[in-house]
C-alpha cells in the first residue's frame, strides 16, 4: 500500500492541469481532489461481478464516501469472478463483506453497506447522493432506479432545476459483450427511453416443453414449471435457486425426462442457470465495463474532461470492437418526459383488458397494477391487487366495461405498481374501433 502522502500523486497531476481533453471552462485546482475524497457521495447499486469491480475502481480513483446496496448473499459460484469474496464469506451479505474488505484494505475509505432491496429505500435515501452507479443484471431493477431518479427531478415554470439532477451511470455485461452509458436525467436519454434495446428474456412455448422437447433447457423448464407444482417435493415451498436440494431434485428429474427423449446436455450447472436465469459472466468484460463507468463518474465529478455522449457498446467475441453513439431522448418517455401516456380502448372493453395490457405489454411490464380514477368528483379505487381485502372488494370491477365504470373519453386514470416507485398517469382514449 502506498504511503498517504504519495497515494494520490497521479490524481493531483490530472486534476491540477488543464490538458487537451479538459473543457475550456475547467479550472485546475487541488480542491477538486479534496471534493471527491470528502464531499462527493456515490451510490453503487449491485455488488456482484460488476459491482465488485466498480467499488475497487472508484476507491482507487479517490472516492472515499461510497454506499453500496445489494439484497443478495454470497454463493460458491460467485467466487470465480467476484474477487472481494472468499469461501469463508459464503452465506454472508455481499454488500457488507465488500464494504468491510475495502475499508480494511484502503485507510480512509468509508464504504457504507446496505443489505436490502432497492425498493426498501425511499426518495430521501436516493436524493442524498451526487452520482448513482449501476452494476446490475436485472432490467427490472434498472428501470426502478431510473424511475426513482427521474421522479426526483423538479421543475419551475417548466424549466428543469439543475440542482435536482442526479447523474446515473449504468453498466452491463453478458459473456464477452458489454455496454456503459451516461444518463443525465431530464436532459439525455434515460433507461426507459432505450428499454427496447434490452434483449427479451428467453421463454419457451409451453406446448413444446410439455409435448415435443428438443433442448436440455426444455426438460429443465418442464420440471420447473409443471412437475414441481405437481409432485411438490418440498411441500408447498416455492423453488429456491440457491437451495442445492431444490436444484438437485430438478436436475435429477430433468435428466430422467431428457433420457426419455434422447436429449443430451442436462447438467447441474445448466439446471441452476435455467432456474436462476443466470447471465453468463466473464471477469475481463466486467473489468472493462466497470473501468469505463468509473472513468465517467470521475469525469462528471471533477469536470476534468467531457463525459461520454452517451452510450458505449463493447464486443470481444471475435477481436475487440467498441463503438460510442448518442442515444436520443424519447419525447414521450414513460419516466422522464412527464407526458401522460395514452391508453386506447373500446368503451365496451372491460377493466380486465386494461390490467392484462399493463402486465403483458413490454413497455410497462407491470406486476400488480392498482388503478384509481376521479369519478363524479370522488377518487375511486377501481382495482387493487396488492391488498387482499381491497382486491376482494374491487374484483367485480374487472368484469365491468369502461362505460359501466363511468369512465369517459379523455379520463385520467392513475396506475401504481411495485415495479415503479411513483404512480403513472394515463389518458383514456375511448373509441369503438380500438
Amino acid at each position: 500500500m502506498m504511503e498517504s502522502s504519495g497515494r494520490w500523486t497521479h490524481l493531483r497531476k490530472v486534476l491540477e492541469r488543464s490538458g487537451s481533453f479538459a473543457p475550456t471552462d475547467y479550472e485546475p485546482s487541488p480542491e477538486v481532489l479534496n471534493f471527491i475524497q470528502e464531499n462527493c457521495k456515490l451510490l453503487v447499486v449491485g455488488c456482484g461481478g460488476l459491482g465488485c469491480e466498480l467499488l475497487k475502481d472508484l476507491v482507487l480513483m479517490g472516492f472515499m464516501d461510497i454506499s453500496v446496496i445489494d439484497m443478495d448473499t454470497i454463493d460458491l459460484s460467485n467466487l470465480n469472478r467476484q474477487f472481494l469474496f472468499r469461501e469463508k464469506d459464503i452465506g454472508s451479505s455481499k454488500a457488507e463483506v465488500a464494504a468491510r474488505v475495502i475499508n480494511e484494505r484502503l485507510p480512509g475509505a468509508r464504504v457504507q453497506p446496505y443489505f436490502c432491496k432497492i425498493q426498501d429505500k425511499d426518495e430521501n435515501f436516493y436524493r442524498q447522493f451526487n452520482i448513482i452507479v449501476l452494476g446490475l443484471d436485472s432490467v427490472g431493477c434498472r428501470r426502478w432506479i431510473n424511475f426513482m431518479v427521474c421522479s426526483l427531478l423538479t421543475y419551475e415554470d417548466g424549466m428543469l432545476d439543475q440542482s435536482s439532477v442526479i447523474p446515473l451511470i449504468d453498466g452491463g455485461s453478458e459473456g464477452l459483450k458489454g455496454n456503459a452509458r451516461v444518463i443525465i436525467p431530464g436532459l439525455t436519454a434515460c433507461i426507459e427511453c432505450t428499454v427496447d434495446l434490452f434483449p427479451p428474456q428467453i421463454n419457451y412455448p409451453l406446448c413444446t416443453i410439455a409435448n415435443t422437447p428438443r433442448l436440455p433447457e426444455h426438460c429443465i423448464e418442464y420440471v420447473r414449471i409443471l412437475l414441481w407444482n405437481k409432485e411438490k417435493p418440498f411441500g408447498d415451498l416455492a423453488i429456491d435457486g440457491d437451495d442445492s436440494a431444490h436444484i438437485q431434485w430438478i436436475y435429477e428429474k430433468s435428466s430422467e425426462r431428457a433420457q426419455q427423449f434422447a436429449i443430451k446436455g442436462v447438467t447441474y450447472r445448466l439446471t441452476q442457470g435455467v432456474v436462476k436465469r443466470i447471465i453468463p459472466a466473464v471477469a475481463s468484460t466486467n473489468a472493462i465495463i466497470a473501468g469505463t463507468c468509473a472513468t465517467e463518474v470521475f469525469k462528471i465529478a471533477t469536470s476534468c474532461a467531457h463525459s461520454m455522449n452517451n452510450y458505449m457498446v463493447f464486443n470481444d467475441v471475435e477481436g475487440i470492437y467498441t463503438y460510442t453513439y448518442e442515444a436520443e431522448k424519447k419525447q414521450d418517455c414513460l419516466a422522464c418526459s412527464r407526458i401522460p401516456q395514452t391508453l386506447a380502448f373500446s368503451p365496451d372493453a372491460t377493466l380486465q383488458k386494461i390490467v392484462d395490457f399493463l402486465t403483458t405489454d413490454h413497455r410497462y411490464d407491470m406486476k400488480q397494477p392498482a388503478i384509481t380514477a376521479t369519478i363524479s368528483g370522488k377518487n375511486k379505487t377501481l382495482y387493487m391487487q396488492s391488498v387482499s381485502s381491497i382486491e376482494a372488494m374491487t374484483r367485480p370491477n374487472l368484469k365491468k366495461s369502461l362505460t359501466q365504470l363511468e369512465l369517459v373519453d379523455g379520463q385520467e386514470i392513475v396506475v401504481t405498481d411495485p415495479t415503479r416507485p411513483s404512480s403513472i398517469i394515463f389518458i383514456l382514449k375511448l373509441n369503438k374501433n380500438s
